[in-house]
Parts: C-alpha cells; sequence; structure tokens
C-alpha cells in the first residue's frame, strides 16, 4: 500500500481519564512525552502489534474528544498542496515535529478530517 494509515491520535477533554479507560480496555502501554510547543504532555500509545498513536488534550475551544488518523505521505508539502487543489480546507498546514517529522491536517470536500505524516529521514 502507497498511503497506509500510520498514526491515530486522540483529541480528548479528559486526557487522564482516557489514557485509564483506553489502557484498561486494550492493555496499551502509554508513555508520557513532554510537549513543550504547546506547554503539555503527549501520551505515546504503544500497541505492541499494528498502528500506534498517541493522546493529547483537545486544543481546539469548545470542541469535543475525537480520534484523527494519519496517512503517511512520501513529500508533505506536495500531498498538502494536492489536497487543497482537490478541494480540501487546510486546517492545520505543514508544521514540524521536532527530530520526528511534519504533519499537516486537512478536512476533505466532506467534511471528515484527515491527518498527513512524513516522517523525517524518509
Amino acid at each position: 500500500m502507497a498511503n497506509p494509515f500510520v498514526h491515530a491520535e486522540l483529541a480528548t477533554t479528559n486526557v487522564p481519564k482516557a489514557k485509564a479507560f483506553y489502557g484498561k480496555l486494550f492493555s496499551w502501554k502509554l508513555k508520557d512525552v513532554p510537549m513543550p510547543a504547546v506547554g503539555g504532555v503527549y501520551a505515546v500509545i504503544d500497541v505492541g502489534d499494528g498502528t500506534g498513536g498517541g493522546m493529547m488534550k483537545q486544543m481546539i475551544p469548545g470542541a469535543g474528544s475525537a480520534w484523527m488518523p494519519y496517512v503517511l505521505v512520501k513529500d508533505i508539502d506536495a500531498s498538502t498542496k494536492k489536497a487543497k487543489k482537490l478541494g480540501a480546507k487546510i486546517c492545520k498546514d505543514v508544521t514540524e515535529v521536532e527530530g520526528m517529522g511534519w504533519l499537516s491536517i486537512i478536512t476533505d470536500p466532506t467534511g471528515a478530517m484527515l491527518g498527513l505524516w512524513e516522517p523525517s529521514g524518509e
């Protein structure tokens, strides 16, 4: 598959409650990592085999908790521009995640949100 789903992220209104729930439900291993850019903590989800993810505090004022998948791309800039040309709204333009890669977040023409991810070094 050329562009697999590679990450699933939960933006939640209650990180401790979400961590307790999902940790017990699925026996996920959760590791907190400082996220200085937003003044918080990112809980990395280790699922063992398969696509992992993370949890963080919802940063959109008034928004509820929601999961968002990320799709692997080879060129984040080109993919983000192509999505816009095809009718997507760019919610978060290309942003570096220090030492890890780059992401962008789009809303497709039907209103569904999707993250694009280019890891560093690939």
